[in-house]
């Protein structure tokens, strides 16, 4: 059963934050120590910087449109692939990036671990690569 509840907190979590932007979620599913770890990130992030993170990218992204595709839970992790899509009609200062009007889709997977009811840790892969070429940021 507790693997069960983990995979709700965590389709929650995912869905709540990068889905829709919401960063009340963070302060009420994810633990004080919360920390955040992405290939793309110059460092890890804590709740705040999370916080800072998916609001650039909701700001960067205006329209953006996030599905889960799957979620897998074994013990206190749960596995989520996703697909997101949007126009970069904002900056999205993490990356110092100025809007370039362009569409793009691309998937991940975001692994959380989750004890005693939060969230504790959330690491993924993107595909940045594709991300950046549709951008026109690299050749494709």
């Amino acid at each position: 059963m507790l693997t069960q509840q983990n995979k709700e907190i965590a389709r929650e979590f995912c869905y709540q934050t990068w889905g829709k932007g919401n960063l009340a979620v963070v302060d009420e599913l994810a633990s004080s120590d919360f920390k955040v770890y992405y290939p793309i990130l110059p460092e890890t992030l804590d709740r705040e910087g999370f916080k800072v993170w998916v609001a650039d990218t909701h700001t960067g992204l205006p329209d953006l449109e996030f599905t889960i595709t799957d979620a897998i839970a074994e013990g206190e992790k749960v596995a989520i692939t996703w697909t997101a899509r949007g126009t970069h009609k904002g900056e999205i200062k993490l990356l110092n990036l100025p809007p370039t009007f362009k569409s793009v889709s691309w998937g991940g997977i975001s692994i959380y671990r989750i004890v005693e009811g939060k969230v504790i840790e959330e690491q993924g892969q993107e595909d940045v690569l594709g991300v950046f070429q549709q951008l026109g940021l690299i050749p494709t």
